[in-house]
């Protein structure tokens, strides 16, 4: 769904090859054609781990088979992962011959489905007209957004702009927060799942209301009635290669306690000053992220206060040999980490983050009662 990694030069070289068919004059659709949604599988790899949509152009007559996709973004961008943190990073639409299309998923062995929309010819010839404009004048570029703008919001976009009503909406999981509802996603992917869980603020907490997943598309497709009739007919698999990723023996939650444990066991005054300062470096990448980045979902991020910047003054209390600062620094973490366990009494992610800040409760525990200002005792 975060879009396949397409290189520059191929990406030229195949949209230059199908557009000089497509475009070079006007294709009027025959009484055959047809017009689906392809909901791809998820992969293995982080940008594909929630599947990708596209949409599918077919008329046996004009000898056309094509796959306009909208999750298409060049990979040699200048000052790349800066723009995608930014959240300003330009996505465009690629077009492709289907055969195409599908052997790519077939080598990267992930499921491939196709839902026929029942619409009439006149929209059909609509539609596809307005997806080569939108390849040739340039309006093909968003701005992406993990919730608000991706693959599968500018296909229902499409879509419905050419029905001229707001037709195709969520259906699925309106009961459930974003948060909850990318969970299944993360398959033996422990560290992304943590990861996501982290970094995202109380937007991912809403109300999974808006459409923004490929397979929430497939499953709300099957439910629309459109003049009385359901919207799509069947739901055909094309590929069923789908392929559970490995179990991996680091990116697993074993490791994650294992680790956690150690550190705890252990009670070195280096690991422990070394693990607060690491949570520190992460709670300064959040907080930069909530103020640099145009992302929503990084904003008012209540994580810091598990991941708290201020953990990093322990290195200068310890250096300064500061029992005091040190005693007080260690309070107001401790009082921060009650206050972040009562917001996440009802998030689905506290499981996650709850070895982390038993961890940290224990240090900084540790910490208060070593330095803690002895009252002298006058007999």
């Amino acid at each position: 769904m975060l879009a396949s990694m397409i290189k520059k030069n191929a990406l030229i070289l195949c949209f230059l090859i199908v557009s000089q068919w497509v475009f070079s004059q006007k294709t009027l659709l025959s009484n055959s054609s047809k017009v689906s949604i392809i909901t791809c599988g998820t992969g293995n790899e982080s940008y594909s781990l929630f599947g990708h949509t596209a949409l599918r152009i077919q008329d046996p007559a004009n000898a056309l088979d094509l796959v306009y996709n909208y999750g298409a973004f060049d990979f040699q961008t200048p000052n790349f992962v800066m723009k995608f943190v930014k959240g300003d990073l330009q996505y465009f639409a690629a077009v492709h011959t289907f055969p195409e299309f599908l052997s790519q998923y077939q080598y990267e062995e992930r499921a491939v489905f196709e839902q026929e929309l029942q619409l009439a010819n006149v929209q059909k010839q609509d539609l596809f007209d307005a997806l080569n404009e939108s390849l040739t004048s340039g309006s093909s570029y968003y701005t992406y957004k993990f919730i608000d703008k991706n693959c599968t919001s500018m296909v229902v976009d499409m879509i419905n702009k050419t029905l001229k009503t707001k037709l195709i909406v969520n259906k699925s999981h309106q009961d459930e927060t974003y948060r909850a509802i990318l969970f299944p996603y993360f398959q033996n992917h422990f560290y992304e799942k943590l990861g996501t869980s982290i970094i995202f603020g109380t937007k991912v907490d809403q109300l999974g209301t808006q459409l923004f997943l490929p397979f929430q598309l497939l499953e709300s497709l099957k439910k629309i009635q459109y003049q009385n009739n359901p919207i799509v007919s069947e739901t055909k698999t094309l590929l069923s290669l789908n392929k559970e990723a490995p179990f991996s023996y680091w990116n697993n939650p074993y490791t994650y306690f294992a680790l956690l444990f150690f550190i705890v066991l252990l009670n070195k005054r280096f690991i422990n000053l070394f693990f607060l300062s690491i949570m520190a470096c992460i709670g300064f990448f959040f907080t930069f992220a909530w103020f640099y980045s145009l992302h929503l979902e990084l904003e008012n991020n209540y994580n810091i206060l598990l991941f708290n910047p201020t953990l990093l003054g322990f290195l200068f209390f310890f250096w300064k040999k500061n029992k005091k600062g040190i005693y007080r620094l260690a309070l107001f973490n401790l009082l921060c980490l009650f206050v972040y366990l009562i917001i996440m009494i009802n998030k689905v992610h506290l499981i996650l983050v709850l070895p982390l800040l038993v961890t940290s409760g224990i240090i900084l525990v540790r910490i208060a009662i070593q330095n803690k200002r002895r009252i002298p005792i006058i007999i």
